[in-house]
């Protein structure tokens, strides 16, 4: 899929958080290196270190829009874009899902755009954080994984 056809998908996920974000805060951008993907199928010879740079910006508790890139563990770069949904919360930590798009991996749909819904959970503290997603397994596609995403922002909150 083009990024010219994911355009109304994307469009139609992130205008509904865009409606309840509040006014926009630099010191509220997460920013992130990348992944580390522990893969189900270890003996696939998949590179579980997924080096890149993101960005995660909450638009209010439960909604925040994120992008990036990376080094997949195919070896290729991928790029993604996407809206976290994370309406529960249970002793400090957010659980929902990503929904969005992703390209970069070969096996399926030749490396072009795809959407995706992971569930996730976030665990946040004033400066740093982590996602842990689980990204299911798509046979002869896609390869599964638990995968962690350290994330950091700067300046001082509360």
């Amino acid at each position: 899929m083009t990024p010219l056809r994911m355009l109304p998908l994307l469009s139609a996920l992130l205008l509904p958080g865009l409606a309840l974000a509040q006014s926009f805060e630099p010191k509220n951008i997460w920013i992130n290196p990348g992944f580390y993907s522990a893969h189900f199928d270890s003996g696939k010879g998949l590179e579980n270190a997924n080096p890149g740079l993101g960005f995660e910006y909450p638009l209010n508790d439960t909604y925040r829009v994120t992008a990036g890139t990376f080094h997949n563990s195919n070896r290729r770069q991928s790029h993604y874009v996407g809206l976290y949904i994370l309406p529960f919360e249970f002793y400090g930590v957010k659980f929902g899902a990503v929904v969005g798009g992703f390209d970069g991996y070969p096996d399926y749909r030749n490396g072009n755009w795809f959407p995706a819904i992971i569930p996730t959970a976030a665990i946040e503290g004033k400066n740093w954080g982590l996602n842990i997603a689980y990204v299911p397994t798509i046979r002869n596609r896609l390869y599964g994984a638990i995968s962690f995403q350290l994330k950091y922002r700067f300046g001082t909150h509360e």
